[in-house]
């Protein structure tokens, strides 16, 4: 036990990403069964339909779980009213200023953690109010900070900036990076590729085999000058690689991204057109194999204890 199994009242500080086209209600309640802390991915959801998969993950699973919401949503007032009418209690925010919504959270009950990819940005968090940061590494997978700043690096820094619980994120697929996360200074780990590739994961079944077959340096880091994501090579990352290269305007990336290409990619499988977000961690898992949410949680924690046991 410690201060972010305690915040979440869960067995392990083992918590699974809130990813787009991966964290609807069958992952996050398999998380939390598990005893970690499940997140649904707010970000790819229409209100209605988050309404449904809270409800789901609700009738799936008696232990706590949360929902993350991307700050910058276009309906972000009607997605807030729908978590806090379905009395969900812990929201992750991101991709944005945490200090609009975090009072009016606290004062509905729900506690409130914010993602951020640098020590200044967490000393801010934790100015806001929120109760707990995540601090993510540019390893991860999906939508990143420009800074670049490593888990490695990053972890040590947010832990000088803020006293709050410290969560860490990006390139952490292992019991044994959980470890080393823990030794500078994080109280818990937030986990997404891994998650994002299991069977209970929605994205699609070509995607999670794809993906668990990439090998070092088969993602990179593009689109840094609209919002930095790392991408799997494909003929859309080829494309957006050749327009960076020429000088693209903000305008013409955003033409070339148009609209539903992570739908496409990560939830259709289309794997040459469309955008396929996983973390640079995906090569660790090289014909790993999809396996469940159980099976993964039991790795993680015995590789964790193994780890432990070998240092003492």
């Amino acid at each position: 036990m410690n201060r972010v199994t305690s915040l979440f009242g869960i067995k392990y500080p083992i918590i699974q990403a809130g990813m787009v086209w991966c964290s609807g209600w069958k992952l996050a309640s398999a998380v939390s069964n598990a005893g970690g802390l499940g997140l649904l991915g707010a970000g790819s959801m229409h209100p209605e339909t988050l309404r449904e998969h809270i409800r789901k993950c609700r009738e799936a699973t008696g232990n706590p779980f949360g929902v993350n919401i991307p700050l910058m949503y276009p309906q972000i007032d009607e997605i807030m009213q729908i978590v806090v009418d379905e009395g969900v209690k812990i929201v992750f925010t991101s991709a944005g200023s945490p200090k609009k919504w975090t009072g009016w959270l606290h004062d509905r009950g729900v506690t409130v953690v914010h993602v951020v990819s640098s020590s200044r940005f967490a000393a801010k968090a934790e100015e806001a109010g929120v109760d707990a940061v995540v601090a993510e590494g540019f390893e991860a997978g999906g939508h990143n900070g420009r800074e670049e700043t490593t888990t490695l690096c990053l972890i040590p820094a947010v832990r000088a900036a803020t006293t709050l619980p410290l969560i860490a994120a990006g390139g952490i697929a292992t019991g044994e990076a959980m470890l080393a996360t823990r030794v500078l200074g994080a109280e818990g780990a937030q986990i997404g590729t891994r998650f994002a590739l299991t069977a209970e994961s929605s994205a699609s079944e070509v995607f999670k085999d794809y993906c668990l077959h990439l090998e070092e340096g088969d993602t990179k880091l593009l689109l840094k000058r609209l919002a930095p994501v790392r991408l799997v090579r494909n003929n859309f990352r080829d494309a957006v690689e050749a327009a960076e290269a020429v000088g693209a305007t903000d305008e013409e990336l955003r033409i070339l991204l148009g609209r539903g290409r992570a739908k496409r990619g990560i939830f259709e499988g289309d794997l040459e057109e469309g955008e396929l977000e996983i973390g640079q961690v995906s090569s660790l898992l090289y014909g790993k194999g999809i396996q469940s949410v159980a099976a993964v949680m039991q790795e993680l924690i015995e590789e964790y204890t193994r780890a432990w046991e070998a240092l003492r």
